[in-house]
């Protein structure tokens, strides 16, 4: 074990103000990212869930996020898709929005009076093809749920959405003026910017928003192997010849996840959070391993007066420096872990995406390191003399 480790470990108190302001310099970034990202993947969950292993976006499309209608094609691109031999599966993507309002009890005394738990919320609208195992049904749907949504008019929605829409399983509600029922309640679909439903394709076709014209949403793809996505989407592209764009789920996943944080708003807010850490961790870590180094400024004297070169101790204090960094990160995982939780308890998705998770890594190490050097200046009070007096 090194001298700095050892250090760090025996007399861990002086330096825990240090890895408690790396750690929470870590949070308000992880914290962030994760939010953002899980807001995202909240928008996306029922595609990343399906059976899809490959989707067909518009030419121009760089992602699903902010593509406008680029992410569409025309309706004739489906043939040219299913004459690919290991095509088994294609469905267009397709969905809705409106006004979402329950239908609470009137008062019996002023049946005229509007009710004080009416809810009224905008709505987003998923839709599946009511077939088990049908490429636009998520994984974890079961077969009683996909049976329950082939009825007329009924519609899923997520446990965490219940109580904003003032609705319990089995209740009618009112979606753009038609009545719907609530006829089944899922887990794991969590979204804080707008409340989701999940109906067959039969049933927004009743409604009249089913898009049955000459264009199409984005296209679904299952195939025979798995495995193969990546060199099917590429023999895809080369089928369409720029008509249309093939991605692998994963790619997609990954554009996504890049177009979210392309939002003015959120890179200036992560920005933002990122000077301020760097500043909060800089400064505190700096003035407590300045601190701990001065505290322990008699025995780097005594290393002095051994021989140890002033070049050694300065390797000595940034190797602690680098473990203090190691210790931020730790504890900062640990941080956001437990934040993530209390955030799925309260209904708000939160995703670390392992790029971004080892970018703050570096990011607090870097912290650590530039302290370390910014302390090196007391090393300079470890005179063999003062051992004298």
């Amino acid at each position: 074990m090194s001298l700095a480790l050892a250090t760090l470990i025996y007399e861990w108190r002086r330096y825990m103000a240090a890895v408690v302001a790396l750690a929470f310099s870590g949070l308000l970034v992880l914290a962030q990212v994760g939010m953002f990202v899980g807001i995202g993947t909240a928008f996306t969950a029922q595609i990343d869930r399906a059976r899809a292993d490959v989707m067909v976006l518009g030419p121009g499309a760089k992602a699903l996020f902010n593509s406008g209608g680029a992410s569409g094609l025309p309706r004739r691109m489906i043939p040219l898709v299913y004459t690919h031999p290991e095509v088994v599966q294609v469905a267009p993507l397709d969905g809705s929005g409106g006004r979402f309002m329950n239908i609470a009890p009137t008062d019996p005394l002023d049946p005229g009076k509007t009710p004080k738990d009416r809810k009224v919320e905008y709505v987003n609208v998923n839709i599946i093809d009511a077939i088990p195992g049908y490429v636009t049904v998520p994984t974890d749907y079961s077969t009683e749920l996909v049976e329950t949504l082939r009825q007329p008019y009924a519609v899923a929605v997520d446990e965490t959405a219940l109580k904003r829409l003032g609705v319990k399983l089995g209740d009618k509600a009112l979606y753009n003026g038609k009545t719907i029922i609530i006829a089944a309640v899922t887990t794991g679909y969590p979204n804080i910017m707008q409340p989701t439903l999940v109906m067959s394709r039969d049933s927004l076709r009743l409604l009249g928003e089913a898009d049955t014209g000459p264009r199409v949403g984005p296209l679904m793809v299952q195939i025979a192997d798995p495995a193969r996505a990546e060199i099917v989407a590429a023999q895809l592209n080369k089928l369409g010849d720029g008509k249309f764009r093939a991605w692998t789920r994963s790619a997609l996943a990954e554009a996504n996840s890049s177009a979210l944080f392309e939002e003015q708003f959120i890179g200036i807010l992560l920005g933002f959070s990122a000077v301020l850490g760097v500043l909060i961790g800089v400064a505190i870590t700096w003035q407590t391993l300045r601190g701990a180094i001065m505290a322990n400024i008699k025995e780097f004297a005594s290393l002095r007066a051994l021989g140890v070169s002033m070049g050694s101790l300065r390797r000595i204090v940034i190797e602690l420096s680098f473990w203090v960094g190691v210790a931020g990160v730790f504890a900062s995982g640990l941080l956001s872990w437990g934040l993530s939780l209390l955030a799925h308890a309260g209904g708000l998705p939160m995703a670390f995406p392992p790029s971004l998770v080892g970018m703050v890594t570096v990011f607090l190490l870097v912290i650590a390191i530039v302290s370390g050097f910014l302390s090196l200046g007391v090393l300079k009070n470890s005179q063999p003399a003062d051992l004298l007096r």
